[in-house]
């Protein structure tokens, strides 16, 4: 496989999202990558591909933004190419919540690391002997394709939705760790940040997601795929295409 796949994002302020937009739609140009870059006030998100050499030297163009120096990105390869261009759009969030008070430049909420779920989930508790409890910040259809076993899934149609879905079933999380997950990373960020913020103890955000928790461990506990919004439409634990005959419709 020859196309490398590029998923990365960060949190933090940019002050002229429209200049940033610009140079980064010129520069990636230039480079022959495709995917989409968005870019918004709170960070960057970018999904690119391409051949190895201008994806990496495009993922240092990103790094040259201002506040970016330490994005990292999540790995994966392809024989053929997921996006048909480039675009570089402008978005007023990277993930839409509309709940202004939860801002991830201000600070992430604590994070737990891959290979630590995975042994966590093997010993049947966290460290600290409390259950844990995995909850997919995903949207239904996404969900479908695959979950962590024994996940909770709220069947939530966009992550708008999420907060009043976590005011209904808050009080069934008290007394747990609770580990929010999503793809990357992003959505589980927020959620995290907003179950703190409605109270609920011992939350923990899985650190880059699905995607680099199948790149760091060998996908255990882990049933089906994960969704992408690309035209992969779906990866496996070892980060290949599901082939298409396999792929839920």
């Amino acid at each position: 496989m020859s196309i490398l796949n590029l998923a990365a994002y960060r949190f933090w302020p940019i002050d002229d999202p429209l200049a940033v937009r610009l140079s980064l739609l010129e520069q990636g140009a230039a480079l022959g990558v495709l995917g989409t870059v968005l870019v918004t006030p709170e960070g960057l998100n970018a999904f690119l591909a391409g051949e190895e050499a201008p994806c990496r030297a495009m993922l240092e163009v990103l790094r040259g933004v201002p506040g970016f120096a330490s994005l990292e990105a999540k790995e994966s390869w392809s024989d053929s190419m997921p996006f048909k261009r480039f675009k570089v759009k402008l978005k007023r969030e990277i993930i839409r919540m509309d709940h202004p008070t939860i801002r991830p430049v201000l600070g992430r909420a604590p994070a737990v690391d891959a290979q630590t779920l995975a042994r966590w989930l093997d010993q049947g508790h966290d460290d600290d002997s409390r259950p844990v409890v995995l909850l997919d910040t995903r949207n239904d259809f996404e969900v479908d394709h695959g979950r962590f076993a024994g996940t909770l899934d709220w069947r939530i149609r966009r992550f708008t939705e999420f907060p009043s879905a976590l005011t209904q079933h808050r009080e069934a999380l008290q007394g747990k760790t609770v580990v929010t997950y999503c793809t990357g990373g992003i959505r589980c960020e927020k959620a995290a940040l907003f179950m703190q913020e409605l109270g609920v103890d011992h939350v923990l955000q899985l650190d880059g997601g699905i995607l680099k928790y199948f790149e760091q461990t060998d996908g255990r506990h882990f049933e089906g795929r994960c969704f992408v919004f690309d035209e992969r439409q779906s990866l496996e634990p070892d980060l290949s295409p599901a082939r298409a005959d396999e792929v839920i419709r």
